[in-house]
């Protein structure tokens, strides 16, 4: 309930003055000055208590109870109903002669006035994390532009865009369990690009102890391409590929390219696309041995791998 921040009562002040008049004996006068009421106020509410219980301290709704000008409640169901076949408020109030305002009131009163409202509920969120490292590794592509100078993100001066610099494609690998994270920077992601980075990604994880049974990825030209399906063969691997638009399926890739973005790509100023990948390297040691992970209990990645021997030689 929303009090009126100068208000001298609420339900349970009234309750109380209530229970000290019929209760503890005390007098009117008596209740309504240790409540900071005046005697009328104080009859007031004890009357409405005597009347109809407790629930009669509760404030009254401010509404009138008659209303001539209101409209009438078949327009209200024709407004309804024609909203709910997805017609916009102009639209309404034009096929029913009625004022856009008064349209928009009672579409916003009940409920509908934004057209998101009709759609139906989001799916509700379903969580899942792998058991031990290597059950299940997170494969996704970020595009950067190339640098070439201080660019309008820094300057904010849209005239400093580098146009025609070209691009380049950060292919990152994602364990489920650990969160660890292995990344390269390649100058495409086809095919072939990304059934190197497979490669080299197990290959990595494999000195790390870590033994890989499956792969997760988008459904991208070169994820979904023969040559990559005849790796996943080869080096047995389980390809688990997402529902088509439905990216959050593979939402730890997603999220570390997020954090991948604020704390690397973007956080410094860089001269050159060489300064950006010089850095990299920096960033995944601080994200897999320094960077405190809130789903690891405020752990980094490195501590869930199954090897202390391992975390040492990945840390020096």
């Amino acid at each position: 309930m929303d009090i009126h921040k100068n208000a001298r009562s609420c339900p349970a002040s009234r309750a109380l003055l209530v229970r000290r008049i019929l209760e503890q004996g005390w007098s009117l006068r008596e209740a309504a000055e240790a409540a900071g009421l005046s005697e009328r106020t104080a009859y007031k509410w004890l009357a409405r208590y005597r009347e109809a219980g407790p629930e009669a301290l509760e404030d009254r709704s401010s509404c009138p109870r008659r209303m001539p000008t209101k409209t009438p409640d078949a327009a209200t169901d024709q407004i309804l109903a024609l909203r709910r076949q997805r017609r916009v408020g102009a639209e309404i109030a034009a096929r029913l002669s009625l004022p856009r305002s008064t349209v928009a009131r009672i579409l916003k009163h009940h409920g509908l006035g934004k057209l998101r409202a009709l759609d139906p509920p989001p799916a509700p969120v379903k969580r899942y994390c792998r058991r031990n490292p290597g059950e299940l590794l997170h494969l996704d592509v970020k595009k950067l532009g190339k640098i070439r100078g201080i660019g309008r993100r820094v300057t904010g001066n849209q005239r400093d865009r580098a146009r025609g610099v070209g691009w380049e494609y950060v292919h990152v690998c994602v364990d489920d369990a650990s969160r660890l994270a292995y990344v390269e920077i390649l100058p495409d992601e086809r095919k072939g690009s990304a059934v190197a980075f497979l490669e080299r990604a197990l290959a990595w994880f494999t000195r790390q102890g870590v033994r890989v049974q499956a792969v997760m990825t988008d459904n991208a030209p070169c994820y979904i391409s023969k040559h990559f399906a005849e790796a996943c063969y080869r080096l047995a691997l389980r390809h688990v590929r997402i529902r088509p638009y439905r990216p959050q399926t593979n939402g730890k890739a997603e999220r570390f390219i997020q954090t991948m973005l604020r704390e690397w790509a973007y956080r410094w100023v860089y001269r050159s696309s060489d300064q950006r990948r010089h850095r990299l390297r920096a960033f995944l040691h601080f994200y897999n041995h320094h960077r405190q992970h809130q789903s690891l209990d405020y752990l980094p990645p490195a501590t869930r791998l199954p090897l202390l021997n391992n975390v040492l030689r990945m840390h020096t």
